[in-house]
This record gives C-alpha cells, structure tokens and sequence, in this order.
C-alpha cells in the first residue's frame, strides 16, 4: 500500500466542497452597483456601434433630460420604499399639480375651465406646493396613524387625483405662458436645467442616507420597525417625512413638465409609478424595506433610458422596447441574486 501525500503548496490549492472560486469570489465582492454599470457600459458600447447617432454629446443630453422629470421623483421615492412604504400614486400627483398651477394663472373668464384664478406664476408656485404638502400629509397620516397599508392608500390616490385633475382642468388640456425657463433653460455646457435639479435631488437624497441620523433611521424602520420603535427610533414621523418628500419632489417634477410642455392635460404623469418603480427595485431596493441605494437608482434609471433612446434610434418598435425593459429587470436582479449567494457560500 503506497502512502499519498500532499504538500502545503497543494493543499492550498484544494477547496472545500461547496467553496467559490476566484472568479466567484471576485463577483461576491462587487458592490451592488456593479451589475448596473456593467449594463450601463455594455448598452452604451453596443448601441455606439449599432448607430452612428448614438455616441454624441446632444444624445447623452437628451438621456439625461429624459431622466430627469422621473429621477427627481424616483430619489426620495428610494427612500420611502427603504422605509418598506410605497407610493404609486405619483404619476396622478403629477398630473394633477401640473393642472393645479395650469388653472391657477387661467384667467377667470377662460372658457376652457371654471376653476381659474388669474393669478401670477409666484402665487401658482405656491399653491402647487401647498396642495403638494397637503398630499404628503394626507399619505403620512394615513399609513402612520391610521395604519393602512401604504399600498391601499396610494392606489386609491392614484384614481382620485386623476379624477380631480380631470375636474379641474374639465377634461382639457389647459395652456400655461411664462414658465418656460424652469424646464427648458440650458445655464451651462448646453446642459439643461432640469438635469441639473436631478444630480442636485440626487446628490441630497444620498447624503441624507448616508450621513444623518435620518438615513440610519430610515433602513432600522424599513428592516423591523418593532425593533428599531423599541431602540426609541421615533417610526411614524421617520415614515411621515419620507411621504412629504416626494410630495414635495413630484411637485418640482410637474413644475419641470408643465414648464417643457407649456400646458397641463389630464392625462401628464401617467406612467410615472412604473417607471419610478422599475429603476428603484432595479437599482437594488427591496420591496420589503430596509435595502436600497440612491446611487443604484440613479444608476437604473440610466440603464433604462440608455436602453430607451438606444433601441429607438436602431428603428426597434415600441412593444419590443417594453419587452426589452422587463428583461432587464430579470436579469439585473438575477445577477443580484447571483452575487448575494456566492456571497453567503463565501
């Protein structure tokens, strides 16, 4: 019978069953921004070769522009959703501020609705914000103190707020003049403005996370709000504020909108919960609370309208778009999914 041996540099090189690799390892360590990027860069090489359009200044302008109405909205809708709350009535909130602050400055004699006050573009600025407060309030005392489920509130809203938009602006688009610098100024490098707001929103939203006591808070509610109401986290009002924020941040987004578009209608902002959805599950948030990032955001919501632009200047029709969006949830997620468990074996 012959002995079989095995030297200190073999037995490094020999794993334990179930163990990951080098290259699995290396996956298990990558942020969890990492999948987004590598999508965000592989979109982008692929469409510079598939178009001869795409690879241009004025294209990732335009990428940025089209993000910017949604990505204000999307920030500090990461972090209700952080604090396991979610709002879908967004996308009527918007509609329904743009069609507030329309309707304000219509002239009282205007046919096209009953409701105008004639009033200027400060006085219209403020009611858009106080009707916008007024929301966020609504949401928060609901959840918080009602106890309802931020789900049943915010669906419902969604119906009532289009209803009253539609009330209104009495089911016509209503026109509003002067307000076009907000959404359509280009201050510096031919950038617009509302880009601009964006990165701001999105800068805040991330070191509010990061660096308060209110972010901190926010991930203990979302991950058990027993145990952080017992560690004296004050939950209701951590939950409300996250509700006034994006009230308050839909308010500057439909302010962006009307002023690109010059009117309001009856049907602006429809969409918008999806899409705001969509990038913060994507940018790696939990519908269960407690995970999420604003840089994963921002990130989606890149990703998407990367995608977007990109497969409408290669001439793919519109349903394969949608198709195409859904797909990469799944993937993006499954990578995810991936990573987390080579993690855990790790």
């Amino acid at each position: 019978m012959t002995d079989t041996t095995i030297s200190t540099d073999d037995a490094s090189t020999v794993r334990p069953a179930g163990a990951p690799g080098r290259v699995s390892q290396a996956i298990a360590n990558l942020p969890e921004t990492a999948a987004l990027l590598f999508v965000l860069v592989g979109l982008i090489i692929y469409f510079s070769i598939a178009s001869e359009f795409f690879f241009d200044f004025d294209n990732f302008v335009n990428i940025g522009q089209n993000s910017a109405v949604v990505g204000i909205i999307a920030m500090p809708a990461t972090i209700l959703l952080i604090g396991g709350q979610v709002d879908l009535s967004v996308g009527s909130v918007a509609g329904l501020l743009g069609m507030t602050m329309a309707v304000t400055t219509t002239a009282t004699d205007a046919t096209t609705t009953p409701y105008g006050l004639g009033a200027g573009i400060g006085l219209a600025i403020l009611i858009t914000i106080g009707l916008a407060l007024a929301i966020g309030f609504f949401n928060g005392l609901a959840v918080t103190k009602i106890g309802l489920n931020s789900l049943i509130v915010t669906l419902g809203g969604l119906a009532m707020f289009r209803g009253l938009a539609k009330v209104l602006g009495d089911g016509q688009t209503i026109r509003l003049n002067g307000f076009g610098d907000l959404g359509v100024s280009r201050p510096l490098f031919d950038i617009p403005t509302p880009v601009y707001i964006f990165i701001g929103v999105s800068i805040a939203c991330h070191l509010l996370l990061k660096y308060t006591v209110y972010g901190r808070s926010i991930y203990a509610v979302g991950s058990n709000p027993q145990a952080a109401r017992l560690a004296g986290i004050r939950t209701d009002r951590v939950l409300f504020i996250a509700f006034v924020l994006t009230a308050l941040a839909v308010a500057l987004a439909a302010m962006i909108r009307v002023s690109q578009i010059g009117s309001a209608s009856t049907n602006a902002g429809s969409g918008f919960e999806l899409t705001v959805v969509t990038a913060i599950i994507l940018g790696g948030a939990s519908l269960s609370g407690g995970r999420g990032s604003i840089a994963g955001t921002f990130l989606a919501l890149l990703v998407l309208n990367t995608l977007q632009n990109g497969l409408i200047q290669t001439g793919v029709p519109s349903f394969w778009i949608e198709f195409s969006e859904g797909a990469l949830l799944i993937i993006a997620v499954s990578f995810d999914r991936l990573r987390v468990r080579l993690g855990g074996a790790g």
